[in-house]
């Protein structure tokens, strides 16, 4: 259902970051040449970055984008799902909790916290999270501590 992203992965992943950002569920344009800056880095280093491509029924159905840090003030590693996007064809059928759930268990201990970005009218999201047991910070930000 989830795998890492890959170099074959470029022309489906510039696909869906176009449909991401052109979303009701974003309130700020990308162009496709951040885009494409963005998979060329993922492709150099898992250093700061890291994403998947979530597969369903044989299609691609989406993708997740991670970062991390490191932070003294969490007591280790910093993790937050900086994009998580599904076509709409899988929207509302839980996929985004069973990717959120596969995360944590993908994760394990070496995570300190796990932070979520949504855009603060996107009230879906944010449920979603919640009833996943992160909780709600200021603005964007939701944490579930490790």
């Amino acid at each position: 259902m989830m795998r890492e992203l890959t170099q074959q992965d470029k022309d489906v992943y510039l696909e869906m970051t176009g449909e991401f950002y052109a979303s009701d569920a974003v309130v700020h344009d990308i162009p496709k040449e951040h885009c494409e800056a963005t998979f060329e880095e993922l492709m150099r280093s898992d250093q700061y970055a890291k994403a998947y491509i979530l597969e369903e029924e044989g299609k691609t159905a989406g993708y997740v984008l991670l970062s991390k840090t490191f932070s003294q003030e969490a007591g280790g590693l910093v993790l937050w799902v900086e994009e998580l996007y599904l076509r709409p064809e899988f929207q509302g059928k839980g996929l985004g909790s069973k990717v959120l759930m596969q995360m944590d268990q993908l994760l394990g201990k070496q995570v300190r916290r796990l932070r979520l970005e949504t855009e603060p009218d996107n009230e879906r999201a944010r449920d979603l999270y919640c009833r996943l047991g992160y909780s709600a910070l200021p603005y964007l930000q939701m944490i579930k501590e490790g």
